[in-house]
């Protein structure tokens, strides 16, 4: 084995230490803050954790969109999406069932669906995929505006915090708050480029790693996020960065691509993604609703609708 690769994979190892402890930093310091600030783990889950464990799926966007890579650009944010709601929504209930209320269902997660929806019609209108269907600098604009009235809207509108967290922030929890964002961004970024050079070295082709690790790696800082939220009962933070990471994906990430490169022909994947990605989130919405707790057969679905999907891509 060559020493590039022992080096990769101590990286990889290594990327993995960043993401985790810099997810524990990040949950303990979120959960003070929104104390302090007197408003729910839930709305810093779906603003500020959101808002950061979305960087690596900005920077790939934003960068491809700039490129002028247009299935890239979408593909992106689309994937990461369903990945988010399959294996990382689901991936956690497995690990520790979600406990969910009415807030989270009536509210965020309806204007998730809707948002979804709004971004399948401007794409594709009412008559299905068509070649000529567009995504223009006024969509585009109309995406990111609409996150800027929703993210108002929450800190106008805030809950009150949890009573189950009494400790208030001090200047360490926002160093921390900090620190854990930076290691948990720094980590995905590394695991994907280490992991990549290790898969490349095994055989596997550019299509396989750009759908398994790219993917994986991208969504590792919302995954450790919201595992390690569950686990220490952070049930807002962790459901709260899943949908607020999708709602920023959806209407900023792709809002801000938008207006970089409208788009004049969108590919029939694409088409089949927004699709899916309906469907998902529509599934996701009955779970929550289902008893308020995300449970681990629930959860076991999600994974499996997203490997499910997996085999299809390669197979295609």
């Amino acid at each position: 084995m060559p020493f590039s690769i022992i080096i990769d994979c101590l990286i990889v190892f290594a990327s993995i230490v960043m993401l985790w402890k810099g997810a524990d930093w990040l949950v303990d310091s979120a959960a003070e803050i929104a104390h302090t600030l007197k408003i729910s783990d839930l709305i810093v889950g779906l603003t500020v954790v959101a808002f950061g464990t979305s960087a690596p799926e900005f920077a790939v966007t934003i960068s491809a969109a700039i490129t002028k890579q247009t299935d890239i650009s979408i593909g992106n944010v689309i994937g990461s999406n369903i990945f988010n709601l399959g294996f990382i929504l689901g991936g956690t209930a497995m690990i520790r069932p979600i406990v969910t209320h009415k807030k989270m269902f009536e509210r965020d997660g309806l204007f998730l669906l809707i948002t979804t929806a709004l971004i399948f019609f401007l794409f594709f209108g009412f008559n299905g995929w068509d070649p000529s269907d567009s995504f223009t600098t006024y969509e585009g604009i109309l995406l990111f505006a609409l996150l800027i009235g929703y993210v108002t809207f929450l800190f106008i509108k805030k809950d009150p915090p949890e009573e189950v967290h009494p400790e208030s922030a001090n200047l360490m929890s926002y160093v921390l708050f900090l620190v854990g964002l930076v290691m948990i961004v720094g980590g995905g970024h590394l695991m994907v480029e280490h992991a990549s050079n290790i898969a490349r070295y095994m055989g596997v082709s550019d299509w396989v790693i750009a759908v398994t690790i790219v993917a994986a790696g991208t969504s590792a800082p919302e995954f450790a996020t919201s595992v390690t939220a569950a686990i220490k009962g952070r049930h807002g933070i962790a459901v709260g960065n899943l949908i607020g990471s999708d709602l920023f994906n959806l209407l900023g990430v792709l809002g801000l691509a938008g207006i970089i490169n409208p788009v004049d022909a969108l590919s029939q994947d694409i088409f089949s993604s927004v699709f899916l990605l309906v469907l998902m989130v529509g599934l996701t919405l009955f779970m929550i609703r289902t008893n308020w707790t995300i449970g681990r057969a629930e959860g076991t679905i999600l994974v499996t609708i997203n490997l499910i999907r997996w085999y299809f891509d390669f197979a295609g």
